[in-house]
């Protein structure tokens, strides 16, 4: 038998109930990705499984590098079998890492191959996946649709030109309806010159309005933001170390931004009454068009000063108090009539209780679930991990109304994630089901599953999807 069975995660009778009868069935709305927009509007076909696989998969790079696999067969000149090579002789040191389980399921998912992959294994099957990756239903949108992606929302910078996504618009051909996201860190980049003032001057391209003022700053920014909503965009997204937390007016915020154009000196400390005012300015946008706003918090990025300069996958997990600020945050938002929809994804799994406790004391009763803790992110997108996050949910807020998986990936097999998951959750439910924690009701639990996998973030994100 395979090691991907039927029944892979899945327990008890119950759980293979929950997953092949409920879960299973629906499709996916992945409303968070770092894709490129460009490879899904000209349908990509990839040249080989290390491309597909391997070009920007950094979760198989810190693999790889922690096998002593040189760089050169990373991300360097190897050729693409040499690369692929060097991560077949990997995976059998994988064991207990999530990757060997996503390896193998992308393999039996996209390629029908059971062989589980080490050093012996790998000509055989680079040869099967590379031919079935120049045959029919292959290309970047075939990988898609194949797995029943209904739509996904990409990260966009308010600079981006969105060619792409209006390309991707007026295409009916396209099955999986692709919409921006707006994610405007390098806004808040007013203590970075060498960021700031070339990213200011992209801005004031594509909008059209010169950004020499903060109040032009402002317009062009809203007039993206209003851009990205004419292109079917709801969502937006921000990723921080911690939350930026000083109180600032519009005049001192003004007068930063006025030296940050002028390359004159940003202190840390203005740098961050800049940022917390600006994240009311988009709080604001967001909830003006009933956006979700999304929060990445506590990532430690770039450890290695001396290799991260040179490649993705050396960022790890930080340890900063997040309660506080990511409280202040929310009741300036709050306070000001502009807290939005949101979800907030913590990446210190020692955060998960407070941060969900904290979410529900800004729970209003105007939408279901209006703020949500988001599910595991990067280095908890695993078994363990999403069992923390679902467990601090369950007993902190409502599981029930939980918009579940995303991927954050950058690779389009990554979808296997979102059945890894709801194997997960099935696989949890049912052992409920098993100890009498939950009752034997399948229309109950099972409704719940359908929810949580599907028609919750369908009505939650207000895409405009059927129902």
């Amino acid at each position: 038998m395979s090691f991907i069975s039927p029944d892979f995660l899945l327990q008890s009778d119950a759980a293979r109930t929950l997953y092949h009868d409920y879960a299973a069935p629906e499709p996916i709305i992945d409303y968070h990705n770092h894709l490129p927009p460009d490879q899904i509007a000209s349908d990509h076909r990839f040249a080989d499984l290390a491309e597909l696989w391997l070009c920007d998969d950094h979760y198989k790079w810190r693999a790889m590098r922690a096998n002593g696999v040189a760089e050169f067969y990373i991300t360097g000149a190897a050729s693409p079998w040499e690369k692929f090579l060097a991560y077949a002789r990997t995976v059998p040191k994988l064991i207990r890492n999530p990757l060997y389980h996503w390896t193998h399921l992308e393999l039996k998912n996209y390629f029908g191959i059971t062989t589980l992959l080490n050093e012996e294994t790998a000509p055989a099957i680079w040869e099967k996946a590379n031919a079935l990756l120049a045959g029919p239903g292959m290309t970047v949108r075939g990988l898609l649709e194949s797995k029943r992606v209904l739509a996904l929302c990409t990260t966009d910078d308010p600079a981006d030109s969105l060619e792409h996504h209006r390309f991707m618009a007026a295409d009916s051909t396209l099955r999986t309806r692709v919409y921006p996201a707006f994610r405007p860190d390098k806004a808040l980049a007013v203590d970075d010159p060498n960021v700031f003032i070339p990213w200011l001057d992209r801005l004031a391209a594509v909008s059209g309005i010169d950004c020499n003022s903060f109040a032009a700053f402002l317009d062009a920014l809203r007039q993206r933001h209003d851009a990205f909503h004419a292109l079917g965009a709801r969502v937006s997204d921000h990723g921080f170390a911690f939350l930026p937390d000083a109180d600032c007016t519009e005049a001192e915020a003004a007068r930063i931004f006025e030296n940050a154009r002028a390359r004159r000196e940003v202190s840390p400390l203005e740098a961050e009454k800049f940022q917390t005012h600006m994240m009311l300015f988009f709080g604001r946008l967001d909830t003006e068009k009933s956006w979700t706003k999304q929060l990445h918090v506590g990532a430690f990025r770039s450890v290695s000063s001396r290799m991260g300069k040179e490649a993705a996958g050396y960022d790890s997990i930080g340890d900063w108090p997040q309660t506080l600020r990511l409280g202040h945050c929310l009741n300036r938002l709050d306070s000001a009539g502009a807290l939005p929809k949101m979800i907030v994804y913590n990446i210190n799994p020692a955060d998960n209780y407070a941060v969900c406790s904290l979410l529900a004391g800004f729970q209003d009763g105007s939408i279901p679930g209006k703020l949500q803790f988001g599910s595991g992110w990067w280095f908890l997108d695993q078994k363990e991990a999403m069992e923390w996050q679902i467990n601090a949910l369950s007993n902190l807020g409502l599981l029930s109304r939980f918009i579940g998986m995303l991927t954050d990936s950058r690779s389009f097999v990554s979808y296997s994630r979102h059945e890894y998951f709801r194997r997960v959750l099935c696989n949890m439910l049912g052992s409920d089901i098993d100890q009498g924690l939950l009752p034997r009701d399948f229309e109950l639990i099972g409704g719940i599953v359908r929810d949580i996998s599907f028609r919750n973030v369908r009505d939650y994100l207000g895409l405009g999807l059927p129902s």
